[in-house]
């Protein structure tokens, strides 16, 4: 049975007793501890090599990396960059900061030496921890840091590094408790960037216990779950759905540390082999998956499936559900929040809706004025903060109060997305207020169109932006990536756009297609639109 069965019941008598002094590391790992030989993770090495790690042994790992830190004299309140792969390290590093109360700044590995030395800056983080690979780029701008004073090195000996598992082993498994309030600070993300320079998003000792909501509502998970969230570690989504909500709920984690191109017959293969009962994905690693020949793998323990990072297309959901009888929960969140709006279990789930806003939160579609806008007519989807901040939303934009200012509206939180509601109460994803296209007086969000695309056979994956023009002003301007056996041509161009008529209103079609063989993406593999509209600019108007 689902944990929520009754959405307006439990809507109506959720609360979240936040104390004053809370840690996850110890106060909710520690608990799971107690219980003997409880999993918290299965994971899968490079080579298939395979490890179970159980709550009490990350208990232990985590006070001696907390042991090592603080001899090295790294204190609370430091910023600490964490840069690592799938691997148990992380965890317990991210673990072992909390114990310390420093303040981790986790990066993807995707990042390139100058986005490691702007994170470095912008955070002031004293410290570095990371794996092989990104050492290389770290020495690469070291001299361009030298307010980083430690730099500890997992997984091998360098000159300037200090070796992270010589110097963790030689420490107690036992840590004096810190303690720390609440509101202290515990964590900061960065912003996937898909307009601008990324802005670092600061999370106290209490959002973890935000992810309540996120874990067992949405995720719908159980102390019996093995869950595997496909995720890199250094985007908040792992916090989301690789740290926080299934440690909360008592599940063990599914980790494999996958590096390279993503694989989808192999990640196939691993739901098929392995006992993962719920699966958790951004839309693009669906919109892969459903290319494949679904009915060749047979998932026989898994139970539930979401997706979030992107608006999930409807056609995705559909084909997902016809070969697993799994319907893909789409949810609706930030990095500066869990999750606010889902497609719980009791809902029905309406094929591209966001879903219902979570227990705990007062989710809205207000007007420039801060006025709530009845159903069908689009704005902000904003969080109201007051008189009751919701748990989980993040303390502001870390040393950018001016950022911190621009995204309040009297007493609403603005998300900077477009949506509307219906009748029902279901909120209806728009696009980015920066993405919205007005077109001969027309507003359209790319959302709609980039998914009447994909619906298209010869189309894998779409992204729609503004065009100038001098007529209209703006022109709806989609760049497709075909699939296998489709060639560009004139009249696939025209095909499309007749499609587009028939699936959407036909002022919504894309005057001009061009097709590509990538898209620019984020880090976290969000489309960086923002680029594509500036290169349109800068071919239309030269300039």
């Amino acid at each position: 049975m689902a944990n929520m069965t009754d959405y307006e019941a439990e809507c109506a008598n959720f609360r979240l007793s936040i104390p004053s002094e809370y840690n996850f590391a110890f106060d909710t790992i520690e608990r799971w501890a107690a219980v003997p030989n409880k999993l918290a993770m299965l994971w899968l090495g490079q080579n298939g090599e395979e490890r179970r790690i159980t709550y009490d042994d990350f208990a232990a790992r985590s006070n001696q990396v907390a042991n090592a830190l603080a001899a090295l004299g790294i204190g609370q309140g430091e910023r600490v960059l964490l840069i690592a792969n799938r691997i148990p390290e992380w965890w317990e590093t991210m673990l072992g900061l909390m114990k310390l109360g420093a303040v981790a700044v986790p990066g993807t590995v995707q990042l390139t030496a100058k986005d490691i030395a702007f994170r470095a800056g912008a955070s002031g983080a004293t410290t570095i921890i990371t794996d092989a690979p990104n050492a290389d780029k770290f020495d690469a701008v070291r001299e361009q840091c030298p307010f980083v004073t430690h730099a500890i090195l997992i997984g091998d000996e360098r000159p300037g590094w200090v070796n992270y598992e010589t110097t963790v082993a030689r420490q107690s498994p036992r840590y004096a408790r810190h303690f720390t309030k609440s509101s202290d600070p515990c964590l900061i993300y960065f912003t996937s960037g898909t307009v601008g320079n990324p802005k670092m998003v600061l999370h106290s000792h209490a959002y973890p216990l935000g992810h309540t909501i996120t874990g067992k509502y949405w995720l719908d998970l159980t102390p019996n779950d093995l869950h595997y969230n496909a995720s890199d570690t250094g985007w908040a989504k792992a916090a989301w759905s690789s740290l926080f909500s299934p440690w909360l709920m008592g599940a063990a984690l599914f980790v494999q540390d996958a590096r390279g191109k993503f694989n989808p017959k192999e990640l196939l293969e691993l739901l098929t082999r392995y006992p993962v009962s719920t699966f958790c994905a951004p839309p693009t690693v669906y919109r892969v998956l459903v290319q494949e020949d679904l009915s060749q793998y047979r998932f026989a323990a898994l139970r539930h499936c979401v997706g979030a990072g992107e608006p999930l297309n409807p056609e995705v959901i559909d084909a997902w559900r016809n070969a697993t009888g799994i319907t893909i929960r789409d949810g609706y969140g930030q990095t500066e929040t869990v999750l606010v709006c889902g497609n719980f279990p009791p809902l029905e789930v309406r094929p591209g809706s966001m879903g219902k806003p979570s227990p705990g939160y007062d989710l809205s579609v207000i007007d420039d004025e801060g006025n709530e806008l009845p159903p069908g007519k689009e704005g902000d989807i904003a969080i109201r903060t007051t008189p009751n901040r919701p748990p989980g939303l993040f303390q502001g934009y870390y040393q950018n109060p001016e950022a911190t200012q621009r995204a309040m509206r009297g007493n609403w939180y603005i998300t900077g997305d477009r949506a509307y509601k219906d009748e029902a109460g279901y909120f209806w994803f728009v696009g980015r207020a920066d993405d919205v296209i007005i077109s001969a007086g027309y507003r359209i969000g790319p959302f709609e169109v980039e998914s009447a695309l994909v619906e298209h056979p010869a189309v894998v994956e779409a992204a729609v932006v503004a065009s100038p023009d001098p007529t209209r002003g703006e022109i709806v301007k989609a760049f497709v990536i075909l699939a296998q056996g489709y060639a560009p041509s004139d009249e696939l161009v025209t095909e499309l756009q007749d499609y587009v008529k028939n699936v959407t209103a036909p002022y919504k079609y894309p005057r001009e297609i061009e097709f590509v063989d990538s898209l620019p993406k984020t880090i976290s593999g969000k489309i960086r639109r923002v680029e594509l509209r500036e290169m349109e600019r800068q071919k239309k108007l030269g300039k």
